[in-house]
């Protein structure tokens, strides 16, 4: 029996139902319908329950779905998710992004928020920083640091995902690396622990120290595959709709996940982009627009306004509201890095410029850089984020965009320090490593000047090879992705 995941109704409808409590709506009524009907929680960690429901009970998850949808939303007014509605949400007083980073900047947050709700009354993001000076192309050393970063830190991750925050503590101590400093391995955890907490299952036996041989493949490095292959065919002006014809051509059904897999089913059920988004699919806050935002923020160097515009095209085909803001703040902050003139406190600072001030995860990144400022063990600033998010999926774009911010903040922007303190902090714990990876790799890159600013130790295993079934890129090397990725920013650089 194919019990597929993240699309079966009565697996979704516990999600939704939790995503409804999370943003606004008063679901009870619909809980207390499905409840009495035999129906059951969404699973923890899972993808789909283990048994067939009964026709009835699927035909009730589906009616439900869609009664929750009508729902009213009382934050819908400080979450919005069409761009002309976040720009003006950003031009209201909101949460301060912090001193020091300001200060770094030499504007304060509040200015900066405010010029991203101006580009909209005088054109594109685009058009408006190319009327007022040139865009600086990132050097390709840079660039390659920024993927290696990202393979590394994805990989870092790996074994560990999906394991609670005890295991991959007790895991990482037994073989003596706690605090974690270096790829995870089975060699000397004791058979008992392994027993309790085994690795990923699918992840194992390619991301152990003991059995690297290239990266393996990820949906953390397809995606910036893909949106590659998007920006050479269509450009920066390409279009939500470009992005669902993209993926129906070029990305395996089967390679999607969550937010991804629900939007790829509804395109196939006729169902047009936004509204892709929201049909049956409450995963659309969760983490998978996030890491697809890299390649917008390495295309628009300089100008985080353009990048996080551009995110925003991609993000609205599957998500909504935070798991877009999330999307839109790493590219902004990957735009403000890409020009290696800024630390990392600059570039999360600017960075949450384009997060609505009085969404929950501006708040959410706002709490973790002060825990990250406040307290020298990250430790316990990974505790005060289990509990201020532990009602949160461990997949979802809140927590774990909290993370990466405390985890960049804590290690001040050191490359080693960054990838381990976000996966050491659990939850989704490859992509954390990747997105942390890609922004500290892309600083220790722009600041070295040279493809060789990551350890050794680190990047050696990865053979300069990845795995992808994104076709056309299977086995190319990391210094190849740097150039491709140059030669579009390049191209765009040089245009009038």
């Amino acid at each position: 029996m194919l019990r597929l995941t993240w699309v079966q109704p009565e697996d979704l409808i516990g999600h939704e139902l939790r995503q409804a409590i999370e943003d606004g709506r008063e679901p009870w009524a619909i809980a207390t319908r499905w409840k009495a009907a035999g129906g059951s929680e969404a699973p923890d960690r899972a993808g789909a329950s283990p048994d067939r429901p009964s026709r009835y009970l699927r035909q009730l998850a589906e009616d439900l779905l869609d009664e929750l949808a009508d729902l009213p939303s009382r934050l819908a007014e400080d979450e919005p998710t069409d761009l002309a509605g976040i720009r003006r949400s950003c031009t209201s007083p909101g949460i301060p992004a912090g001193n020091r980073a300001a200060g770094a900047m030499g504007v304060p947050p509040l200015e900066r928020s405010r010029e991203w709700g101006r580009v909209g009354a005088g054109g594109t993001p685009q058009a408006r920083a190319s009327e007022t000076h040139p865009r600086p192309a990132p050097a390709q050393a840079a660039l390659e640091t920024a993927w290696l970063g990202r393979a590394v830190g994805c990989l870092l991750g790996k074994p560990v995902e999906k394991l609670p925050l005890d295991a991959i503590r007790n895991l990482a101590k037994s073989t003596g690396n706690w605090p974690l400093d270096t790829y995870f391995t089975a060699q000397g955890v004791p058979p008992d622990l392994l027993e309790e907490h085994p690795w990923n299952r699918r992840s194992a036996k390619t991301s152990l120290a003991e059995n690297i041989n290239g990266m393996p493949e990820d949906d953390d490095l397809n995606y910036p595959l893909l949106n590659l292959l998007l920006l050479r065919r269509h450009g920066r002006a390409f279009t939500t709709t470009d992005v669902a014809k993209l993926w129906l051509d070029e990305l395996p059904a089967g390679r999607t996940f969550t937010a991804e897999r629900v939007a790829y089913r509804n395109l196939l059920s006729g169902i047009e982009p936004p509204h892709t988004a929201r049909h049956r699919n409450p995963f659309r806050e969760w983490i998978g627009a996030l890491i697809r935002a890299d390649v917008h923020g390495w295309t628009n160097p300089g100008d985080p306004a353009a990048a996080a515009e551009q995110a925003h095209r991609d993000a609205t085909l599957t998500h909504t509201a935070n798991g877009v803001y999330a999307a839109m703040f790493t590219a902004a902050t990957i735009a403000t890095a890409t020009t290696g003139t800024h630390d990392i406190h600059a570039c999360l600072s600017t960075g949450l410029t384009v997060v609505p001030p009085r969404s929950r995860l501006a708040r959410a990144i706002t709490h973790a850089v002060e825990l990250a400022e406040t307290h020298e063990d990250f430790d316990t600033v990974v505790d005060e984020l289990h509990t201020t998010h532990k009602d949160l999926h461990w997949v979802h774009a809140i927590p774990n965009t909290a993370l990466i911010a405390a985890a960049l903040t804590h290690a001040n922007g050191d490359f080693t320090a960054s990838i381990c303190r976000a996966v050491s902090g659990g939850w989704d714990t490859d992509s954390n490593g990747a997105t942390a990876g890609s922004i500290a790799g892309l600083l220790a890159g722009a600041a070295a000047g040279t493809s060789t600013a990551l350890p050794t130790r680190w990047t050696a295993p990865l053979h300069n090879r990845l795995a992808t079934s994104v076709a056309g890129f299977d086995g190319t090397g990391f210094d190849t992705l740097a150039h491709l990725t140059w030669s579009l920013t390049h191209r765009e650089a040089s245009r009038p």
